[in-house]
């Protein structure tokens, strides 16, 4: 054994994330993993023997299932194809990574927390046009619904939507500015009102009220958790439902929680970053790896941290872990992304109105 050879399988035992580089205030790490490829000799040549690189660039709350999804896939790929990968990996809140991958994050796949932040990716000129149907389920790869989440023993009584505009109840929600699982939130409150018979003036009123009763706005939704567990900020605290089971999962602190019935379903996209593969020459195991994470191995790790997997087998087998919910909003009815961006959340939208009204 070379002492090459020595440096490299001594780095591959360790599991730990090695701290790698911060990108525009993103934290990047390193995860050595093993793999392989059916590449060209040239290809192989062109990326160093036995080895390929590839960057994942995803939305903060994804990381506990890439951390059991990338050693599979890694595992199969070195099987078949007898080449090392090694998974650099970003997380942070959505919006904040889709600008990190614009500025210059070499990301050769991301998995964001909207279609919207991959279709500005799209519009830099990074990702192909199409991009949707280059992977199953319109490159939906996981979903979820918005939870409620109070203190244990919801001393506060706070069970509905309705419930967040009481007074006296704190509420902790990201930023939608900088996080997707805050427009998510916003949607959902939004659709609250306006799913179940209410007018546009009367859900604006209604949001405009929740958000004077939110103190903080964290970057992203991991950040609004440890505000609410770790921190203990809030009576009640609204994030992605996966979320909330890893974080049961995990034992931070007591709570409860609970899926209202009128709810949004927040789905999260994938995708190969053409211009960024076809520089890196990584297409082949970019494009693999994506198509690995819809397979019933990679949705039940998905589905283990609270995701709602989108194959139709895994969630099946887990039906029962999820409650049902009677009326799913979807982005479309809100008109798309588009409309929900130009309406909402642009610069002087109204999200910033019921900001500069709210404090």
């Amino acid at each position: 054994m070379t002492m090459k050879q020595y440096k490299l399988q001594t780095l591959t035992q360790s599991l730990k994330p090695l701290t790698f580089a911060v990108l525009a205030g993103v934290g990047f790490s390193i995860l050595p993993v093993l793999a392989s490829s059916k590449l060209s000799s040239e290809q192989l040549i062109a990326q160093k023997p036995k080895t390929v690189e590839l960057t994942l660039v995803s939305y903060a709350v994804t990381q506990a299932a890439y951390s059991k999804i990338i050693p599979q896939f890694a595992a199969k790929w070195k099987k078949e194809h007898n080449q090392e990968v090694v998974f650099r990996q970003s997380f942070g809140g959505s919006g904040s990574q889709t600008r990190a991958v614009i500025d210059g994050l070499e990301a050769d796949v991301v998995a964001l927390a909207l279609a919207l932040d991959v279709e500005k990716i799209e519009k830099a000129g990074l990702i192909k046009p199409g991009w949707e149907k280059e992977a199953p389920n319109n490159a939906i790869v996981t979903r979820s619904v918005a939870a409620i989440v109070t203190r244990q023993g919801n001393p506060k009584k706070i069970n509905t939507w309705s419930d967040l505009v009481k007074p006296g109840v704190q509420v902790i929600t990201a930023n939608p500015k900088t996080s997707g699982g805050a427009r998510w939130n916003f949607l959902a409150l939004w659709g609250s009102v306006t799913q179940t018979g209410g007018n546009e003036q009367k859900a604006r009123q209604f949001v405009t009220q929740v958000y004077k009763n939110v103190p903080v706005l964290p970057k992203d939704a991991r950040e609004a958790s440890d505000v609410f567990f770790k921190q203990g900020q809030g009576d009640v605290l609204i994030n992605y439902e996966n979320e909330v089971i890893l974080a049961k999962q995990k034992g931070e602190g007591n709570f409860s929680y609970t899926i209202p019935a009128v709810n949004v379903s927040i789905d999260a996209p994938v995708a190969v970053v053409d211009k960024n593969v076809d520089k890196h020459k990584t297409r082949p195991v970019a494009e693999a790896f994506v198509k690995f994470l819809y397979t019933p191995e990679a949705q039940r790790e998905f589905a283990k941290v609270g995701f709602r997997p989108v194959n139709t087998t895994v969630s099946k087998e887990v039906s029962s872990k999820f409650p049902k919910v009677n009326k799913l909003s979807t982005v479309q009815t809100f008109g798309g992304w588009d409309t929900i961006q130009k309406k909402f959340f642009n610069d002087g939208t109204i999200f910033d109105q019921i900001q500069s009204t709210s404090r």
